[in-house]
């Protein structure tokens, strides 16, 4: 049981549990990444096993805990609506909280040729182009996803899935400013931030945390420094970390979280963070988030299916229900991540104005104009640069 008192428990969303485990999950990624199939490329055979969905109406869905609309009860409307409306049941399984363990866990039975039990699982823009490089998922039926036209217009350039053909978003997020209002107020006389730079403002020492997954954080500070995350040098990582360094040395950088830095900006133990766009929003008043001027962190996480699903049709079906502006809807105001899928913010400004008018669910293009994917690494790469962020943050 929990002894934190209540208000300042921290929120449990699925962006919250995405951390790495500093080396320990780069260690993961090596070794799964690191041994390739003679002549390279991947061991696994084009799918051959015939699709069991006409005589099996069930679909096996992995996906992150706490990441879809959930009732009191413990029941998800919108997959009892599917199987309503189609026959299929559908075994929910929320057990995808790492992306380099997961892989790691499925990538063996996938080598082997052999299914790995899912029909649908859903992984992070970066964990997402290795399973596309390596043959791991299969195209999409695109005929039987004739809602994939309700795709939001810039989510079609996927730099790993030009064309959407082996992928479809589930949700986005970003990582950008968060503050405590009334603690910030006290500290600067500021009741919002605007750039990285205020980060850096002594009257703050000691009360900034960022995050610990690499990607959100390195990606910021690349912007910040006039480098572009989606393509960038070693000299121009080195620089982020090295200046990261300095901050800590001098004591301005309080920790590098994932779980616990809303906790610590409700207890006033922080006063601003880099921080994820979904925690800050249900923080609720009292609580600011912005990108900064220089740049935010743009992430998603996409819905795949694996080579030799035994119910991959159905697993197309679920897609084509999930991007009805009426179920993406639900699942926006439930996760209230960026919604992938035009025609849902309409519906939701039926019953909940405020939120259909939430720049953090329903993004204007300046603010995604003003973001940035971080760039896909190679397993050495990998390797190599969260050597040198495990050094940094300690883990």
């Amino acid at each position: 049981m929990s002894h934190i008192p209540p208000e300042v428990r921290p929120l449990l969303t699925r962006r919250r549990v995405l951390q790495t485990a500093g080396v320990g999950a780069a260690g993961l990624l090596a070794a799964a990444c690191g041994a390739r199939p003679p002549g390279g490329g991947s061991a696994v055979p084009n799918p051959s096993r015939t699709d069991l969905s006409a005589k099996q109406k069930q679909l096996i869905w992995s996906n992150w805990p706490l990441y879809i609309d959930v009732d009191k009860a413990g029941r998800h409307q919108s997959i009892d609506d599917f199987t309503k409306k189609t026959g299929i049941s559908v075994q929910y399984i929320e057990d995808i909280n790492d992306n380099a363990e997961f892989y790691a866990k499925m990538r063996p039975v996938l080598l082997n040729g052999q299914w790995i039990g899912r029909d649908i699982v859903v992984l992070t823009d970066w964990m997402a182009s290795t399973w596309v490089k390596d043959g791991y998922v299969q195209p999409l039926q695109k005929n039987l996803i004739p809602n994939i036209l309700n795709l939001q217009p810039v989510q079609w350039a996927s730099p790993f899935d030009p064309g959407r053909d082996f992928s479809l978003p589930w949700q986005s997020g970003y990582a950008g400013l968060g503050w405590n209002t009334a603690a910030l107020k006290k500290a600067t006389g500021k009741t919002s931030l605007k750039s990285l730079d205020e980060l850096w403002d002594p009257r703050l020492r000691g009360k900034i945390i960022l995050l610990s997954e690499m990607r959100d954080t390195v990606n910021l500070v690349l912007s910040y420094q006039g480098a572009n995350p989606s393509n960038f040098t070693d000299d121009e990582f080195n620089k982020a970390i090295a200046f990261l360094q300095t901050q800590v040395s001098n004591g301005q950088i309080r920790a590098f979280q994932g779980n616990e830095y809303a906790t610590a900006l409700q207890r006033g133990d922080a006063i601003a963070v880099i921080g994820w766009s979904g925690d800050l929003s249900q923080l609720g008043g009292g609580y600011g988030f912005a990108l900064p001027e220089s740049g935010g962190s743009l992430w998603t996480d996409n819905m795949m299916i694996p080579v030799l699903a035994h119910h991959a049709i159905n697993a197309n079906e679920w897609m084509n229900f999930y991007y009805t502006p009426e179920i993406a809807a639900m699942v926006a105001v439930a996760v209230q991540y960026i919604c992938p899928v035009l025609g849902a913010q309409e519906i939701v400004a039926k019953t909940n104005p405020s939120l259909a008018e939430n720049p953090l669910i329903f993004p204007t293009a300046k603010d995604l104009a003003n973001t940035h994917v971080f760039m896909p690494l190679t397993p050495v790469k990998q390797a190599q640069y969260a050597a040198a962020w495990a050094k940094l943050t300690g883990a």
